[in-house]
């Protein structure tokens, strides 16, 4: 399979998830029911991001991320640039301070 169609293949795939999830779950990623956390969309969004890059450097010495995991963060990169669209949050987040993030540090 040529890399064009191998694109295109991939894409569609990630188009399918994310359109049957929202069908399934309502629109929970951009507007959330903040039952209990108050937290952004952007910000929920980016949470679901270091979960599964979380999953995903834990499993590397087992053979790497499974297809799902990187179908779902492929998922939620492309919710994070909606929401930032729709938010005209796309700067903001391209200039958030992460200064004093520790999540950047590794022990």
């Amino acid at each position: 399979m040529k890399t064009k169609t191998a694109i295109i293949h991939v894409c569609e795939d990630i188009k399918e998830m994310l359109l049957a999830k929202n069908e399934k779950y309502g629109d929970s990623a951009l507007s959330p029911k903040r039952i209990f956390s108050q937290s952004s969309s952007i910000e929920q969004i980016m949470v679901r991001i270091d979960d599964k890059l979380s999953r995903i450097a834990s499993t590397k010495a087992l053979g790497g991320p499974d297809e799902d995991t990187l179908s779902d963060l492929i998922g939620y990169l492309v919710l994070l640039k909606v929401a930032a669209r729709e938010t005209g949050g796309a700067q903001k987040l391209v200039g958030q301070d992460f200064t004093g993030y520790e999540g950047w540090k590794h022990e």
